[in-house]
């Protein structure tokens, strides 16, 4: 199957960038204990809601893990490269779609991430912090789902952003927009109940929540499987997107330098 073969490959390349990776975990586990520290010192004079203390840790931790499904993939899935080579035009001409194609490997890299980097740091975090946990299997298999449907929403947001490569020729600044945006209105810094009116409104019509703030709430039982409803509901919106950008990419094709 070409998605598997495909996602494999990605996979076993990065595996020769292990122990380089293991670097990142380690500075990703220790962003992770500054923000947990932030919000023990917050919590020693505030009750943090219906979270509490001990559910703001989890939080916290839970969704620096989840930065390796939904918060990092690759920028504009390497589009804007292959727009200045001039291989877009080549891409665009393989017998597989090109969403397809670049979705496929993506997944390679999000296994990756999942198996080598969100997992040692939330073994560590259950190892040295009292962590909750999902309560029933199926709960964690709600959690499961939450980030799949995290991971596929970044991979085409991501898309996106490299199909722009091709009006723009610099759509790298598109990435460090989507990426602040996430950290605002995802829930990853805080709940997205305690943003500020006009930003929790925002947030809650938008499909960042579905990043980071739904896997997590499903993670720590606050929320049923049924919050993934609006998140499939986005993965087809922003698919159809994808296929209309493939589309107009077609016709836009721009070789800059062969």
């Amino acid at each position: 199957m070409l998605f598997l073969t495909l996602a494999r490959k990605t996979y076993i390349r990065n595996l020769q960038f292990r122990a380089s990776h293991l670097i990142q975990n380690l500075a990703s586990a220790i962003f992770g204990f500054i923000y947990i520290s932030i919000w023990t010192g917050i919590g020693e004079s505030r009750s943090l809601g219906e979270y509490g203390l001990a559910g703001m840790i989890s939080y916290v931790a839970f969704n620096q893990c989840c930065l390796w499904v939904s918060g990092f993939p690759t920028n504009g899935l390497g589009m804007e490269a292959s727009v200045r080579s001039g291989q877009i035009a080549m891409d665009l001409m393989r017998p597989v779609h090109l969403f397809y194609h670049l979705m496929s490997k993506e997944w390679g890299q999000i296994a990756y991430q999942f198996v080598y980097k969100f997992i040692p740091i939330y073994a560590l975090y259950l190892w040295v912090l009292p962590l909750q946990g999902p309560a029933s299997v199926s709960a964690a298999a709600a959690t499961l789902l939450a980030l799949a449907i995290a991971g596929y929403i970044a991979i085409c947001l991501q898309y996106l952003i490299g199909a722009a490569a091709l009006w723009t020729t610099e759509s790298t600044w598109l990435v460090y927009v989507n990426y602040a945006f996430s950290m605002l209105l995802s829930g990853f810094l805080i709940p997205i109940e305690w943003l500020p009116g006009p930003l929790a409104w925002i947030s809650a019509y938008s499909f960042y929540p579905y990043l980071h703030y739904v896997p997590t709430r499903i993670y720590l039982g606050m929320s049923t499987v049924d919050l993934v409803a609006g998140g499939l509901l986005w993965c087809a919106a922003l698919t159809l997107l994808c296929l209309l950008a493939t589309r107009l990419m077609r016709h836009r094709v721009e070789v800059q330098g062969g």
